[in-house]
């Protein structure tokens, strides 16, 4: 009996640590992300960039991101997903170190790229160790727990990044994060000694994974691009590189993107889509957001700050609640519940005006995030819970690139719409009026794309019963 309960406190221990890194690493990219949505002014203004440049300092991030999570996701789970994970640390900490001595803007983007490599392979990584420790009963909460973390980093950034970037300067964002990765490197050394590899000996499909990322740059690029001719011809070419991509894949043994796996798993394709277009429909929020509170509403970084913290606080908040009810509850439902709660808040932000309340839009973001809280950790326990456990690593790396392309394609649409009504011009008294009908447009754009997103959700309940 004493050996029994020592076997169950070792088991109980070791989840935690696994929990533990997990979270502490997922903490790092979103509070990056919202930190440097609060330093966009400043960075604009220490590199005399224009509005496009700056979407350019998150987009180069994102589309990284996307090109190698799926690849990433798969190497993990032919060499470890342990080792994708902690390689994946070590160069994002090294990447952020190197940045607070960037000079020009290029290097920065080069950087950014780098950071956005590094973030898939940790990212895209996490939730399939977490699935591979916790048991389904179980799942949904850890999850629940994770994806907490995430928003705390979300919740953080902007406090921190608003302060750090008002007395500091934009580089003291950086310099705060370098520690945070080299404890975390040094949690996974300590608490971490198992590894993953349940496709181990499968061949690893380069050919496949170069075409992929060639095919969702092309897209990606050419959709920012947009509506220019060379928009235009980088977003068919991306597409017809997609479609020669499907049907290479179709003739691998071991392919980085199994098609049968989506085609014959609803559950997976449709909880996929619908993570695809509610981070497509809300992601450019705090972009834009940011824009218009330090440009029309005329706040510093800080207060700021404080004002966009009110979205991730309710996501910190009601996440684990989620979670949990998810191992309870069909997470389709709750996800898609959460999902038309997104969408109020989108169409009330169309309705922003340059002297809109501050205790409105605190509200209003804060819907934002609850309605953003119900639908991620029900969404991925949804995904997680639909495949075996090969191929963990490439359903983990699938929530990570619906939700790096959503940003993308957020992103993408904002900067299309900057293009359109500021053009290549720096931000100035000049340029309000078109910034505040290009948000507008945005938001309208974001509305329409949460409600489709609604039925996609919907679409998989069929095939989700939690009581078989």
């Amino acid at each position: 009996m004493k050996r029994k309960d020592s076997t169950i406190t070792r088991e109980g221990s070791f989840k935690k640590s696994v929990l533990l890194v997990s979270a502490f690493a997922s903490f790092l990219n979103p509070f990056l992300s919202s930190s440097i949505n609060l330093a966009l002014p400043a960075i604009g203004k220490d590199f005399q960039t224009s509005a496009v440049g700056l979407g350019w300092i998150a987009s180069s991030f994102i589309l990284a991101s996307a090109i190698f999570l799926l690849p990433m996701g798969k190497l993990a789970d032919i060499r470890g997903r342990v080792k994708i994970f902690s390689t994946g640390i070590f160069l994002f900490t090294l990447s952020t170190f190197l940045i607070i001595f960037c000079r020009n803007f290029t290097f920065l983007i080069v950087m950014r790229i780098l950071q956005g490599i590094s973030g898939a392979m940790f990212f895209g990584t996490s939730l399939a160790i977490i699935t591979s420790v916790f048991p389904p009963g179980e799942r949904g909460t850890a999850m629940g727990i994770n994806i907490t973390a995430v928003y705390l980093g979300l919740s953080a950034g902007p406090i921190i990044g608003g302060f750090l970037t008002r007395e500091f300067g934009w580089r003291s964002i950086f310099i705060f994060l370098v520690p945070f990765g080299i404890i975390a490197l040094i949690l996974i050394t300590m608490k971490i000694r198992t590894d993953w590899a349940d496709a181990k000996g499968e061949k690893f499909d380069w050919k496949g994974s170069v075409l992929y990322g060639f095919s969702l740059a092309l897209f990606m690029y050419g959709f920012s691009k947009l509506p220019s001719f060379l928009g235009v011809i980088c977003l068919f070419s991306g597409i017809i590189t997609g479609i020669f991509f499907i049907l290479f894949e179709k003739s691998v043994k071991n392919p980085v993107f199994d098609i049968k796996l989506f085609l014959n798993n609803r559950v997976l394709a449709f909880s996929g889509i619908a993570a695809l277009i509610h981070y497509a429909a809300t992601s450019a929020t705090g972009f834009f957001m940011s824009l218009y509170l330090q440009y029309l509403q005329k706040l510093d970084a800080r207060s700021a700050g404080l004002i966009m913290i009110s979205q991730p606080l309710a996501m910190m908040i009601l996440s684990p609640f989620a979670g949990r009810l998810s191992d309870r509850k069909n997470p389709g439902i709750i996800a898609s519940a959460g999902m038309s709660i997104t969408a109020i808040s989108l169409i009330s932000l169309c309705f922003l005006r340059e002297n809109t309340p501050i205790v409105l839009i605190i509200i209003l973001l804060a819907i934002t995030g609850t309605g953003f809280a119900f639908f991620s950790s029900p969404n991925s326990n949804a995904i997680m819970s639909s495949v075996e456990k090969r191929h963990l690593g490439v359903a983990s790396a699938t929530v990570g690139t619906m939700r790096m392309v959503g940003q993308m394609t957020s992103m993408g649409i904002a900067m299309m719409i900057l293009a359109l009504f500021i053009g290549n011009q720096s931000i100035s008294q000049t340029t309000f009026k078109g910034l505040m009908s290009g948000m507008k447009t945005g938001f309208f754009i974001f509305s329409a794309l949460c409600i489709l997103g609604i039925f996609a959700s919907l679409a998989r309940n069929k095939s989700l019963n939690r009581n078989s």
